[in-house]
């Protein structure tokens, strides 16, 4: 049995301020392509289906359409919520759609019964496990599970009565120790929400959402497929793909990719403004890609953000990396403030932040100025 595993769509996501609507819907296109050549029996969305509880229309509206042109093509579908959905509005009308091939697990209530889909061998057990937390467990098994997100999914997993002669897949939302973070994802302090992976040891393959990051997790079957897009600068260099699983005999699972090719990629450029803007008309670049720009100038260019858009369009953040910017402030050696000036303090200031002296005309400016406020005050 073939399917495909997706996750972390994050549909009607604004990345620097910028919709990627358009971007989701032409990269949602050629996951339809693929499910085309590939013909799966399924489609799993583990999760971050949206991103916010409340999501846009638009993002309603897109999320519509790619289900109906996966069903349309006999594919089945399943999906579970992540922490950036409402389970309970992502699942609305879930029985409905169950007829249709579309299969949405409800907000987590202690029940999870699998989804089974048969092959020649025999059925394929597909457990949806929405994103949960120790308190939801706990409250369900009366205490089970609330000393942490690990003895959370495991009274979760124990709870299921799972046959493990029989082919199993997990489809859940957790943060798997070891999975290596990016940027866009959401973070809980100390590494909180962390789950071992051996909760997991009786499923065939773990189709995991969370993770923006495509990886395995220990081995080859317990995996992250993934974003579809990149959704921060620390992304750049992924190469985002659908994760591909063909599931033989018990024990018979194989892995591989399709990569996904955005119409405008993220993208990081450096150095200084003359070279930067140089390179739009020296290298390959599409200059239509969505850029983080480092200008290393020791001055800041006027009106950068504007001049630099007319290289670069889509420019969605700027930043200075220089002498001053690098400069760390650190007033361990400022010695005996009480004897020194107003101005040997501020000039002492100005030299850490700034990376070299003030002049002697900023000297005599800043000296004025301190004046004039010491005799308001007087």
């Amino acid at each position: 049995m073939k399917f495909l595993h997706l996750s972390d769509l994050h549909l009607g996501k604004r990345v620097n301020e910028f919709s990627m609507i358009e971007e989701q819907d032409y990269i949602l296109n050629s996951i339809i392509c693929i499910a085309r050549d590939e013909k799966p029996a399924a489609v799993v969305i583990a999760g971050d289906v949206y991103d916010k509880p409340v999501p846009t229309v638009e993002a309603v509206k897109l999320l519509d359409s790619f289900l109906n042109r996966l069903t349309a093509m006999g594919i089945n579908v399943l999906i579970i919520s992540g922490n950036h959905d409402s389970a309970e509005r992502l699942s609305f009308g879930a029985n409905l759609l169950g007829g249709s091939g579309v299969y949405i697990s409800p907000a987590y209530d202690g029940k999870v019964e699998p989804v089974t889909f048969s092959d020649e061998l025999g059925g394929v057990n597909f457990y949806m496990l929405p994103f949960i937390k120790p308190a939801i467990v706990a409250r369900v098994f009366e205490g089970e599970g609330a000393e942490s997100y690990t003895a959370a999914l495991r009274a979760a997993v124990s709870h299921m009565n799972i046959d493990v002669k029989l082919r199993n897949v997990l489809i859940t939302h957790q943060f798997v120790t070891g999975a290596l973070r990016s940027d866009s994802e959401e973070i809980s302090v100390g590494g909180s929400d962390n789950v071992d992976a051996s909760v997991f040891e009786q499923f065939d393959y773990v189709a995991l959402g969370h993770i923006h990051a495509p990886q395995k997790i220990g081995r080859e079957t317990i995996r992250y497929c993934g974003t579809p897009l990149k959704y921060s600068f620390s992304e750049v260099n992924q190469q985002k793909s659908v994760t591909i699983v063909e599931m033989g005999a018990k024990g018979d699972v194989r892995v591989r990719t399709a990569p996904l090719v955005p119409r405008r990629d993220l993208a990081a450029l450096r150095g200084t403004y003359a070279e930067v803007t140089a390179k739009s008309f020296t290298e390959k670049l599409n200059r239509d890609d969505y850029y983080k720009i480092t200008l290393t100038d020791e001055e800041d260019i006027p009106e950068c953000v504007a001049k630099l858009r007319y290289f670069y369009p889509n420019l969605m953040a700027l930043e200075y990396d220089n002498a001053r910017t690098r400069a760390e402030l650190d007033l361990s050696d400022a010695g005996d403030v009480q004897n020194k000036t107003p101005l040997q303090l501020f000039s002492e200031l100005f030299e850490k932040q700034n990376g070299k002296p003030m002049t002697e005309e900023m000297q005599n400016a800043i000296s004025s100025l301190i004046q004039s406020i010491w005799e308001e005050d007087r």
